[in-house]
């Protein structure tokens, strides 16, 4: 009876982390945490990392808020976990202070599409979209950027959603009479207004089962307009339905879909510049090496480390099968192995934004084990930076930073010691007294000094 009982209680409180209250999250997560040991105990998974998380504030299929991922991501024994939303950082305050109450290692970042000139007549990894690129820049340490910057991030969101609205015009065109009113139908589907085209997928699977109902119907209009057996869609509402609408309505080829032209995103350059004015980092975003720009590996890189990039982002469940050598998997090991030549650091998430995507990579497949370290590395010098930057202003971009590292090399060994070093539940107190006029030396020295226990490698 005593664990049914605990168990109603996590599920309540679990529930009320997805309470469009923020009071009422953070009082939950407060109550769940007080139930923690002090340092994370170990799991079969301990040690593995996902920077790359999607939250409710652009899409998450589970529709889960910045705190419920921490909290799950304490409870699986993640070495770090990362939110990274499309266009917006609504999540950052709230991410890391989870990070704070929950003792896990935290960062945060943003993603959206821009355009790289160079590259123009060339698919880099948004599939038949030459000159196009997913971006994401990482180690944000709030929501708010300077006033200056403000009109650029309220840009992305704009954007994106006038897109949006246009989309949904010439889709309602298509799928007539299942038709959707964008205010009352997409935007209530995310708490902050920035609905997806994966949003908008999903309520017209609701709109088209209210209007049909019953299954015979349902299925004869979405075999009709989809071009496929609908049998096979995971009627009303499942993963299949809602990729087959996004593919023959919102992709390359599709009814509703209008080609991005130069002035449909913002330059990688300009994008970069945002990133590095919030004290943030660009990375190089990699989809599987496929494509004709991502087969000018040396050159794509050479170009956003010019612009700024310092890391590169990666996703490997998209680019390996279980005990498959393809090329899919060679590519995996050789942007990782450039990387580290480089002194790139590595990033790794699943987007989580998606139905069907994994919590974490399997970092246990034989594919994977040998890539964990590396990601490891990421994920420490990410979050060094981001309690340096976030309580001192010293991280990894900062002048302070400039001043005193000469190579990639020596920039990375110090933010990944500081990763190592600093317990996130007490990263204030451990950072609060360095100042700029200190060397790194001496900041190691005293994070030393301070450090208390409790918050294992």
């Amino acid at each position: 009876m005593e664990s049914n009982r605990t168990a109603h209680i996590l599920r309540d409180l679990e529930e009320q982390l997805l309470s469009r209250d923020p009071a009422v999250r953070q009082r939950a997560l407060e109550q769940l945490a007080g139930g923690l040991p002090a340092a994370p105990t170990p799991a079969l998974d301990e040690g593995w990392v996902n920077l790359h998380y999607h939250t409710w504030y652009s899409y998450n299929p589970h529709g889960w808020s910045p705190p419920m991922i921490a909290w799950l991501a304490r409870r699986r024994g993640l070495y770090a976990a990362g939110i990274v939303d499309f266009d917006v950082l609504d999540g950052v305050d709230e991410f890391l202070e989870a990070g704070r109450v929950l003792n896990l290692r935290t960062t945060a970042g943003i993603e959206t599409r821009v355009f790289v000139e160079p590259f123009a007549s060339r698919e880099i990894n948004s599939p038949g979209e030459p000159g196009v690129a997913y971006h994401v820049g990482i180690g944000f340490v709030r929501s708010a950027v300077s006033p200056e910057w403000e009109p650029f991030l309220r840009q992305l969101k704009e954007t994106a959603q006038r897109r949006n609205r246009e989309l949904v015009q010439r889709v309602n065109a298509y799928l007539t009479p299942v038709e959707l009113d964008y205010e009352r139908d997409v935007l209530p589907l995310t708490p902050a207004g920035n609905a997806t085209e994966r949003h908008i997928c999903l309520a017209y699977a609701r709109k088209a089962h209210q209007m049909f109902g019953g299954a015979a119907s349902l299925e004869a209009f979405w075999s009709e307009r989809l071009r496929c057996n609908a049998a096979e869609l995971d009627l009303p509402e499942g993963v299949a339905l809602q990729n087959r609408i996004r593919a023959v309505t919102m992709k390359a080829g599709g009814v509703g879909y209008v080609r991005p032209d130069s002035g449909s995103f913002p330059r990688l350059e300009d994008m970069n510049r945002f990133i590095l004015a919030a004290g943030a980092i660009p990375l190089v975003t990699w989809l599987d090496g496929t494509s004709a720009g991502e087969r000018a590996l040396e050159e794509l890189l050479d170009l956003h480390v010019r612009a700024g990039a310092a890391g590169v982002n990666i996703i490997p469940d998209r680019n390996y099968r279980p005990g498959v050598v393809d090329e899919k998997l060679r590519n995996l090991q050789q942007i990782v192995q450039v990387a580290v030549d480089r002194e790139l650091f590595l990033v790794a998430g699943t987007e989580m934004n998606s139905p069907g995507n994994k919590f974490v990579d399997d970092f246990d497949s034989a594919e994977l084990a040998p890539l964990l370290p590396h990601f490891v590395r990421g994920a420490r010098i990410v979050y060094g930076h981001t309690v340096l930057e976030r309580f001192a202003g010293l991280g990894y971009v900062s002048e302070w930073a400039r001043r005193w590292f000469a190579s990639a090399r020596e920039r990375n060994n110090f933010y990944e010691t500081v990763g190592r070093l600093v317990p996130p539940a007490h990263a204030a107190q451990t950072v609060a007294n360095l100042t700029s006029d200190l060397s790194p030396a001496r900041v190691l020295d005293t994070l030393l000094a301070q450090r208390p226990g409790g918050c294992g490698g």
